[in-house]
């Protein structure tokens, strides 16, 4: 049963992203009958931390010693240190593990889990402006750049700022179910479960890229993407032969002409979900995907929600 916590803070921590934590496990709400932990404030850097809001500093009298005893540690958001992090922490991260207790990252803190070793064949989030620089930091990870948190227990990680929250109430619903995490949240005045994932507030989720022998046929598609096309059918408009042209697309947008071409089409749909009244079966034909059922899947492949509920998130709703 979860009962110590700890929160380990480096220098230049996030406040928000550290509130979050206090939030959820610092505050005694056992008057309500709620849970309440054992939960300190740790430093890695020393007893007074500066944070990234200008003017704004933390003191603490914890130290790393203080992991020793905790059930659960979270690692706020700090900016990722290119010069790597103290032993010492990523040590007593270690230890933590291979004692069943378990680790926490939100947003930009999980670059301390995969400087411990901890990310290494495991699936994890990060916020999307991450995903890159984190994939080739830790190559032995998997990182979804389309979800809110990923529970690989003993090992959770969430994406940017508020995802934090959900990855939190999570802990509290698996270790003292729905009904009190469902308590914490009506407290904070939060959903305690939101759906869908962090690819629905990416405005453009592929990087831009230089793309010399493919970019004419990549306009084409964005022009026809409720056309039926084939990796032939492209090929043949670059004028190469399909291996050719599928190895020269991978390299120049760093994916497949299937995979590119189905994240246009989702994007379109999210445009026209947001923007206009036409029916999801209409939306889902001019976006390539034949039907709503076929689009409904594919929305919940990539964004881990369905069109509807895409549509009542970020419908704007137009001038009568």
């Amino acid at each position: 049963m979860l009962k110590n916590v700890a929160a380990v803070l480096l220098d230049g921590v996030h406040p928000f992203e550290l509130g979050v934590v206090c939030e959820v496990f610092g505050l005694d709400r056992s008057d309500s009958g709620l849970p309440a932990y054992d939960f300190a404030v740790v430093s890695a850097d020393g007893p007074t931390l500066s944070t990234h809001v200008t003017g704004m500093t933390i003191s603490t009298p914890y130290g790393l010693e203080r992991l020793e005893e905790a059930d659960l540690i979270a690692i706020p958001a700090a900016a990722p240190r290119p010069d790597g992090y103290p032993p010492a922490l990523l040590d007593a991260l270690r230890r933590a593990v291979d004692r069943n207790a378990r680790v926490l990252s939100i947003c930009s803190g999980v670059f301390v889990l995969g400087a411990a070793g901890l990310l290494d064949g495991r699936r994890c989030a990060v916020h999307w402006r991450y995903t890159r620089e984190l994939s080739i930091r830790h190559p032995r990870t998997r990182v979804d750049p389309d979800v809110l948190y990923v529970d690989e227990s003993p090992v959770i990680t969430s994406a940017g700022t508020a995802a934090g929250i959900d990855a939190c109430l999570h802990i509290v619903r698996t270790e003292h179910g729905s009904e009190v995490a469902n308590a914490i949240a009506r407290r904070m005045v939060v959903p305690p479960h939101r759906d869908g994932g962090q690819a629905q507030y990416v405005e453009r989720p592929l990087p831009p890229t230089r793309c010399d022998t493919v970019g004419e046929v990549l306009a084409w598609m964005e022009r026809h993407l409720d056309e039926p096309v084939t990796v032939e059918d492209l090929a043949a408009r670059a004028h190469m032969s399909p291996r050719t042209f599928a190895r020269r697309f991978q390299q120049e947008t760093g994916t497949t002409p299937y995979r590119w071409l189905l994240r246009q089409r989702v994007l379109f749909a999210q445009e026209l979900l947001e923007r206009t009244d036409e029916t999801v079966d209409a939306i889902a034909a001019r976006a390539g995907f034949g039907n709503a059922a076929a689009m409904r899947h594919q929305f919940m492949k990539a964004l881990g929600t369905t069109p509807n509920a895409f549509r009542r998130t970020f419908r704007v709703r137009l001038a009568s």
